[in-house]
């Protein structure tokens, strides 16, 4: 699976989880270069708490588009740490 976003690779695995439609990456499948911390967290009352990514590729930045979870709940235990991709980044084969 990649996940693309202005025609640029930010992450590439075979070993995605998924989870509700959305394919998790692990860590050392994404280019880390494209995300920038963010300040935003949400909640989901069975994964836990998600924290997120802005993707940045060159001069366009796409806000909170990539999430994960650093400390889920028992039950999503299999996407801890792994990130996931929304607003338009493509998730493809």
């Amino acid at each position: 699976m990649k996940a693309i976003w202005k025609d640029t690779v930010i992450a590439e695995s075979d070993d995605t989880v998924v989870v509700e439609g959305n394919h998790y990456f692990p860590p050392d499948a994404v280019n880390m270069a494209y995300l920038l911390p963010s300040d935003t967290h949400t909640g989901c009352p069975w994964k836990g708490t998600a924290s997120y990514y802005t993707v940045r590729v060159g001069n366009d930045t796409n806000e909170d588009a990539a999430w994960y979870y650093p400390n889920p709940s028992d039950a999503a235990q299999n996407i801890q740490g792994r990130i996931a991709f929304w607003r338009g980044i493509r998730v493809t084969e």
